[in-house]
């Protein structure tokens, strides 16, 4: 049986919906390696992931990447968070004139004999503050491209229709993983 890695409640729903049925979930306390790349966070995770249940997992990693700042904070968004916070991201950008910036969904599928990687991205920008509140994590600050919303501005079903993380499943639905 496949088993989903999350502590992130809001993740694991936005999942479920994406993928139309629940799934088995499990939170884990996983080293996470500090890293700017979401695959080799996501394949470092999963690889321990299975180590520890001894069946086939799915992790997920999600960042993003500022093109003002070279693709940081990346997969090191959360930390940002952490600290700062989504208005302390603006104002660090606040006289950047550049503020697009990527946001990348990595699943890594784990069975201990494979490892598949599947990236959804999407470009955007950065708000000048924070709009919004649905959503969690950077969701007040990402505005994706053709749309005048950020996510913590929009429903589910809209969200999902620009969503990095529908596009990762859908690559993952199309594997076939999931029948396994």
């Amino acid at each position: 049986m496949l088993t989903f890695i999350t502590g992130n409640a809001e993740k694991l729903a936005e999942i479920e919906r994406l993928l139309g049925y629940t799934l088995a979930h499990a939170a884990l306390a996983l080293e996470e390696i500090q890293a700017l790349d979401l695959e080799a966070v996501a394949r470092h995770k999963a690889r321990q992931a299975y180590d520890l249940l001894h069946r086939p997992v799915l992790v997920e990693d999600t960042g993003l990447a500022f093109a003002a700042w070279n693709g940081l904070p990346g997969a090191l968004v959360k930390w940002f968070l952490i600290s700062i916070g989504a208005d302390g991201l603006c104002r660090l950008l606040q006289d950047e004139p550049n503020r697009t910036a990527t946001a990348t969904t990595v699943f890594a599928y784990c069975d201990g004999e494979q490892l598949h990687v599947f990236a959804g991205r999407v470009a955007g920008v950065i708000t000048r503050q924070p709009r919004g509140d649905n959503g969690f994590g950077w969701d007040t600050i990402f505005q994706p491209q053709g749309s005048a919303h950020t996510f913590a501005e929009m429903l589910p079903e809209e969200k999902d229709r620009f969503s990095m993380r529908r596009l990762a499943v859908e690559q993952l639905r199309d594997s076939g993983l999931l029948a396994v």
